[in-house]
């Protein structure tokens, strides 16, 4: 061969060589991209060519159980710019001038705008949480100037709460995007909902193409709750903790209202609470004035973020106290069940009683002589129930206690609720059975304490509490409902009539007489437990006072608990806390349709509807207003009444007087004067010459203990003559029992 076949042979494996290097690197080339990062480019390509916008699904609502809604989703919108369809500096200016002007901006916000009118990202946030209404004058500026590709709105839900603060520790709030509180965090994943998707086709300069290549995937709201929670109810048991908290600058006060029969929560309130609205705010007085003595920035900050979970924590699910003397109705309950005492049993009080090598006082330090076993829960005499306790023995004494559900969490549908902390069965000694007996030593929640109140007013069943009681989805159609829930059977039928003719008795005769409402048999019992270890050197004791109450005794329907931390007085639960539950029980009998059954004495006292009398004589107007049992004055000197007050059809307290006004007589008005303080008969004299009426609410006996606390119309207010100011009293007897 010669050299030159040899070197053109050469050159062509060579050319060869290299054109199948570069077939080889562009197959491998080409199988990285396709199939190695294939997916990646993919996704890019998409990502350039579509529009995936996530369709926020709405929240489910909570309504209350008459359906009044308490916290629902309210549409608003994100409203965004594109910057890349800027295309003129003027353009930019008159768009950052508009919306900055529209929100309300400062210069340094106006300026962040403008950062973000010239960002190369296609989408940038100017607002979140924006009203229909602004968005509806945002898009007519986008209208006029032909600026739809510049300025854009994304729909989405604000969680709102009509109703503010009134059931917040049961709602709870909404954080970011998820509940933080209450039902909101408890019920979160139900509530929420799944988002649905928009996926559209965009052209070359980004913008949406025909609806043709437009897919949807609908959201799924959120399942809407029904409470058990009554708003009626609730709002008179915050109102009442409202007024008991200011009145004794109490650390907080406490109360849960339960339908006995079935579990259901029918109010829970935990104050000082917040505005679900605004969660963050300071809402107590005594709150706000310390944190005005702070002068440190850093630990003004702490207090608040203190005082701000202090006042998002439900103390009646996660927190526990020592019940006191109202767990006296557990330990009747157990006696009478086990045989061990009968209504009967009599015990002698002569102020204290010895257990191994202590002293244990009874409240009343003089003794309350002989008693019956009825007598001593009147009386709440300690040493009775300690005697009590150890005939029950520690084994009969632990099987009720944990009977009674006090062993473990009741599983209410709420979040972090706490364990109670109590002795083991091994654990008791003669010292600390004798203390459990009077209601020390263990720690319980409210809603323990609650629960057990209804098997003993509900014919010895513990039910299972619960707060929601139906799921429905966004169709109205129901998920699920809550059923009553039977837990075991504790005391039987007949125990619990007893104990409820005992509780009743508390009320008519012993400590608990502030609890009284007219045409109701009310049972009750009074508690005082002190705060062991957590007062200073130097300071008085810390005690907690409650009150529990079933309603009507006879046939209960409610059973409840009222506590106040730390009063800044030494009273018990009896003056503290039974008024709030004697206005919560009046108003729930109402709400309840359990219609009022009056004692022959009460009937002497009732209020009675003013007659119509317009458009008579004198003389027949007077004698009809006599008729009715009322008293009358006529202002003027004309032969007919014009007018009247009250006017007919109102009520008015037997014996009370009408107002009447002939033909060009001028209405008279009187000033409120204060009530508070003023015993009963020294409100009515008041009243009278005051040219008032007074309903007397609450213990009406002529103690000089007994005294007005509250009343209807506010001091000072210039009112009609002759109108009836509701006026309420109770006993401030010093009994820490």
């Amino acid at each position: 061969m010669s050299i030159f076949k040899k070197g053109f042979v050469g050159r062509i494996m060579i050319i060869g060589f290299i054109i199948a290097f570069l077939f080889t690197a562009d197959a491998g080339r080409l199988f990285y991209i396709q199939i190695i990062k294939g997916e990646d480019y993919k996704n890019k390509a998409e990502s350039q060519q579509l529009s995936d916008t996530e369709i926020e699904a709405k929240r489910g609502t909570i309504y209350d159980s008459e359906g009044n809604v308490l916290a629902q989703s309210a549409t608003v919108w994100t409203v965004f710019l594109d910057p890349s369809n800027i295309n003129q500096e003027t353009t930019r200016t008159k768009v950052v001038d508009y919306l900055a002007s529209t929100f309300g901006y400062d210069d340094e916000q106006k300026a962040k705008l403008t950062e973000k009118a010239k960002a190369a990202n296609q989408y940038q946030v100017v607002e979140k949480n924006v009203e229909n209404r602004v968005k509806e004058k945002i898009a007519e500026f986008v209208s006029e100037n032909k600026l739809a590709k510049v300025i854009g709105f994304q729909e989405a839900t604000e969680r709102y709460y009509p109703y503010g603060s009134l059931a917040s520790s049961v709602i709870g709030f909404m954080g970011e995007d998820s509940g933080l509180a209450g039902i909101e965090a408890y019920y979160n994943d139900e509530l929420t909902g799944t988002n649905g998707r928009l996926i559209t086709a965009k052209d070359a300069k980004s913008n949406s193409i025909s609806n043709d290549y437009e897919t949807t995937v609908d959201p799924q709201d959120g399942y809407s709750l029904n409470l058990t929670i009554n708003t009626t109810i609730q709002y008179y048991l915050e109102k009442e903790l409202q007024r008991t908290l200011e009145e004794y600058s109490a650390k907080g006060c406490y109360g849960v209202v339960m339908n006995c029969k079935t579990g259901a929560v029918l109010a829970m309130a935990s104050l000082p609470d917040y505005d679900c609205n605004e969660p963050y705010k300071i809402t107590y007085q005594k709150y706000t004035d310390e944190l005005d003595k702070i002068t440190d920035a850093t630990e003004k900050t702490e207090k608040q973020s203190e005082y701000v979970q202090r006042q998002w924590r439900n103390f009646t699910v996660s927190d526990t106290y020592v019940p006191g003397s109202v767990f006296k109705t557990f330990m009747a309950s157990a006696v009478l069940e086990e045989g061990v005492a009968t209504l009967d049993t009599k015990y002698t009080c002569n102020g204290y009683i010895n257990v191994d090598k202590y002293r244990m006082n009874c409240h009343y330090h003089a003794g309350h002589g002989t008693q019956t076993l009825t007598q001593g829960l009147e009386n709440s005499c300690n040493p009775f129930f300690i005697t009590l306790g150890q005939r029950l023995g520690v084994h009969n004494y632990f099987k009720y206690f944990d009977g009674f559900g006090f062993t473990q969490k009741t599983g209410i549908d709420l979040p972090g609720e706490a364990s109670p902390q109590y002795y083991e069965e091994k654990q008791y000694g003669i010292v600390e059975l004798s203390s459990a007996s009077f209601g020390q030593t263990n720690s319980l929640t409210p809603i323990q304490v609650c629960t057990g109140l209804c098997a003993i007013a509900n014919g010895g069943k513990l039910m299972k509490p619960y707060v929601v009681s139906e799921m429905k989805d966004q169709d109205g159609n129901t998920v699920s409902k809550a059923e009553p829930t039977t837990i075991r059977q504790v005391i039987s039928e007949d125990t619990s009539k007893k104990v409820c003719q005992m509780m009743q008795s508390v009320v008519d005769n012993g400590t608990g007489k502030n609890a009284y409402v007219a045409g109701y048999k009310v049972g009750g019992k009074t508690g005082t437990s002190t705060k062991l270890g957590e007062s200073k050197e130097g300071e008085k004791n810390k005690y907690i006072v409650s009150f529990a109450a079933i309603a009507p005794a006879d046939d209960p329907e409610i059973a409840m608990i009222i506590i106040c931390d730390e009063p800044n007085v030494d009273l018990g639960g009896g003056a503290i806390c039974a008024p709030v539950a004697a206005t919560v029980i009046k108003e729930s009998m109402a709400v309840l349709g359990v219609e009022p059954s009056y004692t022959e004495e009460e009937k002497k006292t009732l209020s009675v509807k003013a007659p119509n009398v317009i458009a008579k004589s004198v003389s027949d107007a007077e004698a009809a207003i006599k008729s009715a049992g009322l008293d009358c004055k006529v202002v003027g000197t004309g032969d007919k009444i014009t007018s009247q007050s009250p006017a007919a059809g109102n009520t008015v307290p037997s014996g009370g007087q009408v107002v009447l006004y002939t033909s060009g007589a001028e209405k008279e008005t009187v000033t409120v004067p204060d009530f508070t303080g003023l015993t009963v008969s020294q409100a009515n004299s008041l009243a009278a010459s005051s040219g008032l009426n007074i309903e007397i609410s609450g213990n009406a006996s002529s103690d000089a203990l007994v005294v007005a606390y509250k009343q209807s119309e506010d001091q000072g207010k210039e009112v009609d003559a002759g109108t009836v100011i509701t006026v309420s009293f109770k006993s401030t007897k010093a009994v820490l029992d």
